[in-house]
């Protein structure tokens, strides 16, 4: 089995969207570039695409486009309330920059079971 990898082209692109939230700072996922808010993961370079957590119910609507899968980084289950968008060229992720503001928004403001912030 080759190791998974990710596209560069990808990186520079998303660097300009995501990066410019309160929080939100670069970061490792897997060895994969990956983008945090507050500590938690939201975003993460894999393959040709991106993973990116969101909610439950935005998860199960985005499924039903062609170019959005299951998340599942080195062959493991699907991960719950993350999806993987794979666009066709790096510049097409542009056409996502509020998917990825409701994702770190999402992400940095989920309430954990003892009602704070996690």
């Amino acid at each position: 089995m080759s190791k998974p990898t990710w596209n560069p082209g990808l990186r520079a692109v998303l660097n300009e969207l995501p990066l410019d939230l309160p929080g939100v700072v670069e970061g490792k996922m897997f060895g994969f570039p990956a983008y945090y808010v507050h500590g938690k993961l939201f975003a993460c370079l894999y393959g040709e695409g991106v993973g990116l957590k969101v909610p439950g119910e935005i998860a199960n609507s985005l499924l039903t486009e062609r170019h959005v899968v299951p998340f599942q980084p080195l062959g493991r289950p699907p991960m719950r309330e993350w999806v993987q968008i794979n666009r066709p060229q790096a510049e097409d992720y542009r056409q996502d920059a509020a998917l990825f503001r409701a994702s770190a928004e999402f992400v940095g403001t989920v309430v954990g079971t003892a009602g704070k912030k996690r």
